[in-house]
């Protein structure tokens, strides 16, 4: 019998849209073939193969269904999945027990079917199916089902990688990327770590107050040794909740990379922590726009001028076409209302890019720059800025989060609440 290793825990399938906020962590190198019967599902298979969630996987499509299946393994060793769509309840059982005798052990299979009856769902779980969807289906139903396959519901969860990224030089993304991670971390509670890729020019270890002897540079030029222990060494911690993968900043070499090179360093940080920051540098290469589009979720800062428009409005058309099955990026106003100078309203950047912006931050260079020669958050300098409130809400809108984690308070709370103001 194929060794089916995944059970979904829902007894009666349903084919449903996403929510706006699921998180649906990449696949692995795995290999994939599908063998559709219809023309519309194997659109939809091709369609999720070109979903960056399956990018590391390769996938093949074929035609005849369950029937082509069988008399393609007869003589040939099996994928990693195998994806069947089939519409006979009667065919689909007795074709399963024949695909059995020719498949690999560890080969996991995912059903497309029609038949919406628990009674059928529950036989095929017996017979170690790990998922059914109902047809008809979309992209993403098939992208949710091959990356279930490899996130076990008992496993850790596979860390949200966020990227945030200038629309221009100078319009503050380090700034507005790092103080959203202080407060993923501090208000949501979440273990965070903020990945500086701006390793020439990076700000990050300034505004965190660090100055760690190794970081992201060790890693991007030793990829044979990533791995978590390493990740790990190179690991700066900030807060209880807050670590830094801090750039070199230097300019001792040449940061010339290929498209893949933070693949291995992305894949380790998703393995060990929930939420991944990373400050994208303003510059456009193989590497930078590789870390844009296989993001979970992306933030674009972009101050109100003509050319921070022009820029968000081609990185939205980018972006939405390289992630159909994505939500569409966010993007915040910065530095808005500097004295003398002429601005685009939001409302004009809303209309323009069909979208509203999360926030906008007003220019306030006295605490910002208070903030960044001092090596400290806004949230350190003055506890009730109202910038905070708007970092806050950036941090949720990423992260899925909608509620802030507070302590629980105790009986003795108001006298040391006391204390303190003394």
């Amino acid at each position: 019998m194929i060794n089916y290793a995944r059970q979904t825990q829902e007894e009666q399938p349903e084919a449903m849209p996403p929510p706006a906020e699921e998180h649906i962590a990449p696949a692995p190198r795995v290999s994939v073939q599908a063998f559709c019967e219809t023309v519309e599902t194997a659109a939809a298979v091709q369609s999720a193969g070109e979903d960056r969630r399956l990018g590391k996987a390769h996938l093949k499509i074929q035609m005849g269904g369950m029937s082509a299946a069988i008399e393609a393994y007869r003589s040939a060793p099996t994928p990693n999945v195998i994806v069947l769509e089939s519409d006979a309840r009667n065919d689909l059982l007795a074709g399963l027990d024949q695909l059995a005798t020719v498949c690999d052990a560890g080969t996991r299979v995912v059903v497309i079917g029609r038949i919406n009856d628990v009674m059928l769902y529950r036989e095929l779980v017996r017979r170690g199916v790990s998922d059914y969807v109902l047809a008809p289906v979309g992209a993403i139903d098939v992208v949710r089902s091959i990356c279930n396959l490899f996130s076990a519901p008992e496993a850790k969860a596979v860390g949200r990688i966020i990227a945030v990224v200038g629309a221009k030089g100078g319009v503050g993304a380090s700034t507005i990327s790092h103080n959203v991670a202080w407060a993923i971390a501090r208000d949501l509670a979440m273990d965070a770590v903020v990945a500086d890729l701006d390793l020439a020019f990076g700000t990050a270890g300034l505004d965190y107050n660090q100055d760690p002897p190794q970081g992201i540079a060790d890693a991007v030029f030793s990829p044979d040794r990533v791995d978590t222990a390493f990740i790990d060494r190179l690991l700066s911690k900030c807060t209880d909740h807050l670590s830094l993968l801090a750039a070199p900043a230097t300019l001792d070499r040449v940061y010339d990379f290929g498209t893949d090179a933070f693949d291995a360093v992305f894949d380790t940080l998703r393995s060990t922590m929930p939420c991944i920051v990373l400050d994208i540098p303003h510059q456009w290469s193989g590497w930078t726009k590789r870390a844009l589009i296989g993001a979970d979720d992306i933030l674009i800062v972009a101050a109100p001028d003509l050319a921070n428009l022009r820029n968000t409005k081609n990185l939205f058309d980018l972006l939405k076409a390289a992630r159909p099955n994505d939500r569409p990026p966010l993007y915040c106003l910065n530095q808005v209302g500097v004295p003398k100078r002429p601005e685009i309203a939001a409302t004009e950047f809303a209309k323009a890019i069909e979208s509203q912006p999360v926030v906008s931050i007003p220019f306030e260079p006295q605490i910002f720059g208070a903030a960044a020669n001092n090596g400290q958050m806004i949230a350190e300098i003055s506890a009730n800025h109202k910038s905070i409130e708007m970092f806050l809400q950036i941090a949720q809108r990423l992260t899925g989060r909608s509620e802030t984690k507070k302590q629980k308070s105790s009986l003795l709370s108001p006298l040391i609440e006391k204390l303190r103001g003394k």
